[in-house]
């Protein structure tokens, strides 16, 4: 029933009866005039948030979206001058970084093919700057690789640019891949990213690794799909000259 009334109210954004940055009507407005419970109408409008439709105002109502982007744009381009390197996202921190001994499971086992092995586990709520939008920030440092780097081993906390070039001082040639996911937020996520009921997130997993794609740490991001969206510079790899 929800979609069904998410797919009309939609239909309506769509056909301009309700115009970019108006306030749809109220949950009790909807009740009466889809005839509707209270659950399927918040339900519908979480529906709207995820399709990036709409976006709620905690005391104040949902308003339509004045243009189909997310407010944050996160620059996910790593670059490099000299011994230094630089994310195209400067983000603020909103608390001190939280780090704990955990161990590899899950993904993080299988993105550092490492299974069940101990790792520095740094946690970070960083902000955008620009719009306030939070992210959630993680990385896993193997402890075989901090003993390899003793930097890393006294500082797991490092900004990842000093990580990367904490990596590069100890004779690592990086090379870097990421994935990306999505899925609803869980009851934690939405409290550390102030996320409303129904929001999806979007999950970046980013290994970084030496020339031969051995992986050396793991980074995960998790931000609000309804408030960020992720940029990408790319380009093409040269490809070696057929041998003749």
């Amino acid at each position: 029933m929800y979609k069904q009334l998410a797919d009309r109210l939609a239909e309506a954004i769509a056909g301009g009866e309700y115009q970019p940055g108006s306030m749809l009507p109220s949950e009790t407005q909807l009740m009466e005039r889809y005839g509707v419970s209270r659950p399927t109408v918040r339900s519908a409008i979480a529906e709207l948030r995820s399709m990036g439709l709409v976006e709620s105002q905690h005391g104040k109502g949902s308003f339509v979206r004045t243009h189909g982007l997310p407010a944050a744009v996160i620059e996910r381009t790593i670059t490099r001058s000299g011994k230094a390197f630089a994310l195209g996202w400067p983000a603020d921190e909103v608390d001190l970084p939280a780090v704990t001994r955990g161990r590899t499971t899950g993904i993080a086992a299988t993105l550092l093919e490492r299974d069940d092995e101990d790792a520095f586990i740094t946690d970070r709520i960083v902000a955008d700057p620009a719009t306030g939008a939070r992210a959630a920030h993680r990385t896993y440092i193997p402890f075989d690789v901090a003993e390899q780097v003793p930097e890393l081993a006294k500082r797991p906390d490092a900004e990842p640019s000093d990580v990367y070039a904490a990596l590069a001082a100890a004779g690592h040639a990086l090379t870097w891949t990421e994935t990306v996911t999505a899925r609803s937020a869980l009851p934690n996520e939405r409290a550390d990213l102030n996320l409303t009921d129904g929001t999806p997130i979007l999950i970046t997993y980013r290994v970084t690794a030496t020339a031969d794609a051995r992986p050396l740490i793991l980074e995960e991001l998790r931000v609000s799909a309804d408030r960020a969206q992720l940029a990408f510079h790319i380009s093409v790899n040269q490809s070696a000259s057929p041998k003749s």
